[in-house]
């Protein structure tokens, strides 16, 4: 792993602005570093689905050596994005979270000027594949069939991940495989793709063995409109209706698998007007499926009962943003990880979270996925920040998994 160029390859994928649905320019820089070192590229057809400028960009290098590997990361980052200015300075290792001993030394950080992301989330990701990669082919190491998959609108819901055509990352007849001509040839078809994200926070070496469910609520209330100071009585306030829901609710951490949460509400057209009509939307997550349909239909309930009982009535949607993965702690792909994460001089640490990832939809598309932890802190914030030896230790990482799945 050469630490100079993976800093330097970071900060120019960090130069890039990539916000949601405009991926575009970030998808040519990442597809022409990915030809420079052998990998045949395509963009797939998603953007009709998604919305965005550009597909998600898949591609493929031939192994040397029987075994089949894919890594993936996103193109696009949250907002505000414009004109990141990347500070190399030390910080309290305390501000880094409860990853690091808070009376540890201090460390080498990357963050943000302040006005801005970083966008390690996930240029991070992206840098470590690229370096892990370029660094495993100067070694001459046998390497299995790498593909690479940079996905688009992930953080809106994981919509460029969810839009991937079925086959889509299946391994192209035409192209050459480690696999031909190895005893046993191809592995038999419908066997997942094991499948590496490098999309989470934790440091290098953690493991995401469980990722929850999201479901996601829109409800429509209404009401009767009737002049507030006149004849309040002849009203019925759709924001009554949708206030009494809400305080029905339970909300918040609902068990060690579960959270839901009302996150807007808006309705109204002027102080001396009865409101006819509210919106609310909230969410509900857990790692059991079960669980969050109940949590679903409570919250439902909670909205009807509250229509009913105000004169009023309540249309109610949901919708699967995506599901759960869970894995075993001693699943093979979780195994595979943590053999690699030791080859890199890492500890291995299993966690499970309440965020999404690709991961979460990966697994409908032909991969057993599993998130892995790059380090990045305070994403989605201006606040945003990496240590450099995590970036170092994600790149490592990158490097055992394609030792550890070559043969």
């Amino acid at each position: 792993m050469n630490a100079d160029r993976l800093l330097s390859s970071f900060l120019d994928l960090v130069a890039v602005e990539s916000p949601s649905f405009h991926e575009a320019p970030m998808a040519a820089l990442c597809a022409r570093l990915l030809a420079d070192l052998g990998f045949a590229v395509e963009v797939d057809g998603s953007a009709e689905a998604t919305g965005s400028d550009t597909g998600n960009l898949i591609a493929r290098l031939p192994g040397t050596a029987p075994g089949r590997l894919a890594l993936a990361a996103h193109l696009d980052t949250v907002m505000p994005c414009a004109g990141i200015e990347v500070v190399r300075e030390e910080v309290a290792a305390a501000e880094m979270g409860p990853a690091y001993e808070p009376d540890g030394p201090a460390l080498e950080v990357l963050r943000s000027a302040g006005a801005t992301i970083l966008s390690a989330d996930d240029k991070a990701g992206i840098a470590a594949i690229l370096e892990g990669v370029r660094s495993a082919m100067e070694a001459g190491a046998p390497r299995p069939d790498l593909t690479v998959l940079l996905t688009t609108c992930e953080e809106q819901s994981l919509l460029g991940a969810s839009a991937l055509a079925e086959g889509a990352l299946a391994w192209p007849a035409g192209l050459a495989s480690g696999f031909d001509g190895a005893p046993g040839g191809r592995p038999a078809p419908g066997t997942p793709l094991p499948c590496y994200v490098l999309d989470a926070d934790g440091r290098p070496g953690t493991i995401i063995t469980g990722a929850p469910c999201h479901w996601t609520m829109a409800a429509e209330f209404s009401g009767r409109a009737a002049h507030a100071g006149v004849e309040p009585e002849a009203g019925a306030s759709a924001i009554a209706m949708a206030a009494a829901a809400v305080s029905a609710m339970g909300l918040g951490r609902l068990d060690e698998r579960t959270t839901a949460n009302v996150g807007v509400i808006a309705g109204g057209t002027a102080v001396n007007v009865v409101p006819a009509s509210c919106r609310l939307e909230g969410e509900c997550r857990s790692l059991d499926a079960g669980r969050a349909l109940a949590q679903r239909d409570a919250m439902t309930a909670a909205c009807e009962r509250a229509a009913a009982a105000l004169g009023g009535a309540v249309e109610v949607t949901w919708a699967l943003d995506y599901p759960a993965v869970l894995f075993d702690d001693d699943a093979p792909v979780v195994a595979r990880a943590a053999a690699a994460a030791r080859a890199a001089g890492l500890a291995p640490r299993l966690a499970r979270t309440g965020g999404g990832a690709d991961a979460n939809v990966l697994g409908a598309k032909g991969c057993q996925a599993v998130t892995l932890g790059i380090g990045m802190a305070n994403f989605h914030s201006t606040d945003e920040l990496i240590a450099v030896r995590d970036l170092e230790g994600a790149a490592r990482l990158v490097e055992a998994l394609i030792a550890e799945y070559a043969g």
